[in-house]
């Protein structure tokens, strides 16, 4: 239920886990709107994520220059900083909320929104959740933020789209690549997704304009080496050359993940570090068929690659910040801004607010109906649902050949 009276006070925007190409475009849809508001006093970056608020270590983002502001748009990564930092439940450890409380009264915060993935929605549900409970007026937003397209609710995330078309792009120009030399070669492009394989679905895109991957393979479905082999043997014995790509988070029947660097680490919230698949399988196909062998691994380069975002992706960015923090005033809390999108006569984005309780914790998949019975590829359900997300140029600006990017000043209160 939103509460229908004007609330006078500051806002925080925060961003948090890991950044995207866009993630600034949609700080930029908070601050903007949050700056043009009467009843928002004014407006302070958390400098990396909710550890800013802890540390007490906030930007005045009025003292900003207006067009750097704007630079943001198509300025990749988290600019004011981002953490991995999991909080406790408050009913289980309330340390950390009792500071926030501490820091939200000091600088008269009565609006706080947070830019992330799953864990930082669930950060957001949680300071949402003590802030009722001691019954602090603030409106708590989530303004969604992965390139894993994992959030729950939402047609799709932003971030997404951009990192979808920056990998349908790559994997058509290293099948131009591998296409060059008369021996025919094996490439497996590995690209990210711990538990959800959107990104290297997206590889699919490529092959509808006849320079896609051959075989693709997504942690929605258990893993075996032997059927992988004998699918890349098929393939390379038709064609005298092969192009996979490959999620990061594949595994086998047991959950164990296929990639060796399964043990390297984790993050704050306890996840693998994952890596190291590709040059794993190379080195597994290179054994068994002799070929010559290549693995190709993304990294970050697929989530910072600003030069080829999807200008719907920028569009649609900036407007969840902005709807986020109109929904706010109006009344709303404890909300997510996510996505209806309808396709079936032309491409429409409706902004709708998902329950923060809802979507915290909570992993959207690749339909298990998108995905061919071998395992082994996806169908044109995918294509028809990514291509529509992929429109539009990034159209950012240069100086001396290189992009031009926000340069902020930081300016700590």
């Amino acid at each position: 239920m939103s509460e229908n009276k004007a609330l006078v006070g500051a806002a925080v925007i925060g961003q948090s886990g890991g950044p995207s190409a866009v993630i600034n475009a949609s700080a930029y849809g908070v601050i903007k709107t949050a700056l043009a508001a009467d009843c928002i006093t004014e407006v302070y970056g958390a400098f990396h994520g909710i550890k800013g608020v802890l540390d007490e270590r906030l930007m005045d983002m009025s003292k900003e220059d207006p067009a750097e502001l704007e630079l943001l748009l198509h300025t990749p990564s988290s600019a004011l900083g981002s953490c991995r930092y999991k909080i406790a439940d408050p009913e289980v450890d309330d340390t950390d909320y009792k500071r926030i409380l501490e820091v939200f009264k000091k600088y008269n915060v009565r609006y706080f929104f947070y830019n992330g993935g799953n864990d930082s929605m669930d950060t957001c549900n949680k300071v949402n959740r003590y802030l009722k409970s001691v019954g602090y007026e603030c409106r708590v937003f989530g303004v969604p933020k992965t390139i894993d397209n994992d959030l729950f609710g939402t047609d799709h995330c932003p971030g997404f789209s951009s990192a979808a078309k920056y990998i349908a792009t790559s994997i058509m120009e290293v099948s131009r690549d591998c296409q060059v030399y008369d021996t025919g070669m094996i490439t497996i492009v590995e690209c990210m997704g711990r538990h959800a394989g959107w990104l290297t679905a997206a590889a699919s895109l490529a092959a509808e304009k006849g320079d896609g991957p051959d075989l693709i393979y997504l942690p929605e479905r258990d893993f075996s080496m032997d059927q992988f082999l004998d699918d890349v043997i098929a393939v390379y014995k038709r064609k005298g050359e092969c192009l996979i790509a490959v999620s990061e988070g594949v595994h086998y029947a047991d959950g164990t993940f296929v990639s060796e660097a399964k043990t390297s680490g984790t993050d704050g919230f306890g996840h693998a570090q994952l890596g190291g698949l590709a040059a794993r399988l190379a080195g597994i196909v290179k054994a068994a068929t002799g070929a010559k062998v290549r693995g190709i691994e993304l990294s970050l380069l697929q989530r910072c690659a600003a030069h080829c975002a999807s200008g719907r992706d920028i569009e649609e960015s900036f407007n969840s910040g902005k709807v986020a923090v109109e929904s706010a005033i109006a009344g709303e809390s404890g909300k997510m801004v996510g996505f209806r999108c309808e396709r079936e006569n032309g491409y429409v984005c409706h902004y709708e607010l998902f329950d923060l309780e809802k979507v915290a914790n909570f992993e959207q998949k690749v339909p298990a109906s998108w995905i061919n019975a071998e395992g082994n590829n996806v169908t044109k359900d995918f294509v028809d649902y990514c291509a529509p997300l992929i429109q539009g140029d990034a159209n950012m600006p240069f100086e001396d050949g290189l992009p031009r990017f926000a340069q902020l000043k930081r300016h700590f209160v």
